[in-house]
This record gives structure tokens, C-alpha cells and sequence, in this order.
């Protein structure tokens, strides 16, 4: 699935989303994805398919709604796997041909009606082990306090995020919540967050983002 791939004639499953590759005459290769097509050149490239952090329409904010909110004991920390949502990117060299959204897309306000922002939308378990999910993400979550403190969704800043994948599966950077004072606090560091992991892009921490809602 994800990293590169002959141009030679194939199909190419993402999730529901299936690549279509069929050689034609002068050297020709017909790319295939629902109703988008290219004529691509071969010239001894391969074709690389890579996540994308799940921008949509162009928001900056990932919302990812815990299933179950979490409460955390003071000066306690727990470390786990969400699933999220990630974009497929599909390239010959450094030129884009192709971009989607493998399932289905959602959206919500983060804040109040008047100062608010639209975000892309998730809804996760929390668990110690990954979810068997094209898009995960790893949280590693603090309460520094000397309270009880809940957290009941993750807002993750993913503009301009590194990604990280193995051939089956998209991760974004290791994410840390601060659950400190009233607004937790969320680092998109730009580490894998696990080994064995192939990057997108030079690994880079976006700055850090307050909860305030």
C-alpha cells in the first residue's frame, strides 16, 4: 500500500479506495483512481504513495472525540494509540498527481460560534495497544497537578505535520498532552512514534497548542 511502487500494469488497494495501472503503447502508464485520470511517462521513476495529514479543506486542527473520556490520577502519566484520519498523496518525484481521502470525511467546530475554527473530526477508543486502522496516532498523556484531571478529546495541530509509515499503515508524530491548569496543553513533537518507521518529509515539532475549549 503505502510506499513506492512500479509503474507497470496493476491495482493498488488503499483502504476502499483502489489504483488502477495499465501500460499503454510509447511508454505510456494511464493512472486510475475513481473518476481521476493521468498519463504518466515512464522514465525509470516509481510511483510513491504517502499519508497526508488530514488537512481536507485545508484546516489546520485535527479533533479527535475520545469514545470514553479518560481520568488521570495527580502526578500520573499513560501512554496509548487513537486512531485518525490521514489523506493519501500520490507522487512521481517531487510532483503530486494524485490526492484523496480514503472513508469518509467529517467536520466540527472547535470553540465558540463567534471565535471557533473548523476542524477535521474523529471519533477513538484509547487503548495500550495500536487500532487496526489505515491512520494511528500515539498519545502520551501527563497530569503534572496535584488533581484529578479528565480529558474528553485530543485537538492536534497537523498543517505542515511529518508523517511516518510502514507499507500497511500511516502514523502522525508522537502526540504529548500536558493536563495542567485548565487547559491542556498538546505538542505535535514531529518523532516517530514508534521504531521502524519510514518518514514524509524532515521531522520537525509544530509549536504547542492550548486546549482553551
Amino acid at each position: 500500500m503505502f510506499g513506492e511502487h512500479e509503474l507497470r500494469t496493476q491495482f493498488i488497494k488503499i483502504a476502499d479506495t483502489k489504483i488502477h495501472l495499465l501500460e499503454e503503447r510509447g511508454g505510456l502508464l494511464r493512472y486510475r483512481r475513481d473518476d481521476v485520470e493521468r498519463l504518466i511517462k515512464v522514465s525509470g521513476e516509481k510511483l510513491k504513495i504517502l499519508p497526508a495529514p488530514a488537512e481536507g479543506y485545508g484546516v489546520r486542527l485535527l479533533m479527535i472525540k475520545l469514545k470514553s473520556p479518560i481520568a488521570l490520577p495527580p502526578r500520573e502519566s499513560i501512554d496509548g494509540f487513537v486512531s485518525a484520519p490521514v489523506e493519501v498523496s500520490v507522487k512521481i518525484g517531487n510532483l503530486q498527481v494524485d490526492r484523496f481521502i480514503p472513508g469518509k470525511e467529517k467536520y466540527a467546530l472547535y470553540g465558540t460560534l463567534e471565535a471557533g475554527v473548523i476542524c477535521r473530526y474523529h471519533v477513538s477508543d484509547f487503548d495500550t495497544r495500536e487500532p487496526d486502522s489505515i491512520g494511528v496516532a500515539r498519545v502520551r498523556m501527563s497530569n503534572p497537578s496535584n488533581e484529578w484531571k479528565s480529558i474528553e478529546r485530543i485537538v492536534v495541530p497537523i498543517r505542515g505535520t511529518t508523517m511516518y509509515y510502514t507499507a500497511e499503515r500511516a502514523y502522525y508524530p508522537l502526540l504529548i498532552v500536558v493536563l495542567k491548569n485548565h487547559m491542556p496543553e498538546v505538542n505535535n513533537t514531529g518523532k516517530p512514534p514508534v521504531d521502524g518507521l519510514e518518514a514524509v518529509g524532515e521531522s520537525h515539532s509544530l509549536p504547542n497548542f492550548m486546549m482553551r475549549w
